[in-house]
């Protein structure tokens, strides 16, 4: 039996991409999965698809900016299941363009959904996760939380943000709780299209479309991650293509 089997694992922006792709996995290693994103229709879909496989999964949408969406995601797991095991904090936005387009609607956006919608994730995880006395977060960032180029300084700073909360996450964790950072690439997603840049855009999805890792790459590594054994916490993955600089 895999250390997936059985365990109770929330996932936040799961109607596509990493999210969609991580839950598939799990759900076929036999995770029982409570689902969250803002498109409800799209979650429908993919627990149908779960359950037509033999799998579990239950859904709410879910909108990582209202503290109150992520406490719903929880509570659902402790009364569809009676626990939660696993928080994979993946939902995320990448509205990129340079600073001097002045976006600052955009900014304002990434720093709600990309900081403090992983903020408000282990805000109602956290306790649920020390009653229980065990339990696992894993979080979403970026190969840019590593490295800043042109256009993407926001989006960077939300990201090496995530990754110095989690960080700090891990030293209080103690040693009941496992706190693993999963960093991707350049991945086959519609993260290019979210920005509004036009010359932005075009780069992205060309680069994307040239050098780009599906997404089942990084569900491979949250699955690594949760599939360790109790003592056993992997701190930081970085998943990018061969191709990527």
């Amino acid at each position: 039996m895999s250390g997936i089997d059985g365990k109770v694992v929330a996932i936040t922006g799961a109607g596509s991409g990493i999210g969609e792709a991580t839950a598939l996995l799990l759900a076929a290693r036999g995770a029982r999965l409570v689902l969250g994103a803002r498109r409800s229709e799209r979650l429908a879909e993919l627990v149908s698809r779960i359950e037509k496989s033999g799998g579990t999964a239950v859904q709410t949408r879910t909108d990582v900016t209202r503290r109150d969406d992520l406490h719903a995601l929880v509570a659902l797991a402790g009364e569809r299941f009676g626990r939660l095991d696993v928080l994979v904090a993946n939902a995320g936005v990448g509205t990129i363009s340079p600073l001097d387009d002045l976006r600052v609607d955009e900014w304002d956006r990434m720093v709600d959904v990309n900081i403090k919608g992983v903020l408000h994730g282990i805000g109602a995880a956290l306790p649920v996760f020390r009653a229980q006395g065990t339990g696992h977060f894993v979080t979403i960032a970026s190969t840019a939380a590593f490295r800043v180029v042109p256009a993407m300084a926001v989006y960077a700073g939300t990201k090496f943000a995530v990754r110095a909360l989690c960080e700090g996450l891990r030293q209080e964790a103690g040693d009941s709780l496992r706190v693993t950072t999963v960093s991707p690439g350049v991945v086959a997603t519609g993260f290019a299209e979210a920005s509004t840049n036009p010359r932005v855009r075009a780069e992205i999805t060309a680069m994307r479309d040239r050098i780009a890792i599906p997404p089942e790459a990084i569900a491979q590594a949250i699955a690594f991650a949760i599939d360790q054994p109790p003592t056993v916490d992997v701190n930081e993955i970085v998943v990018r293509p061969t191709a990527q600089s």
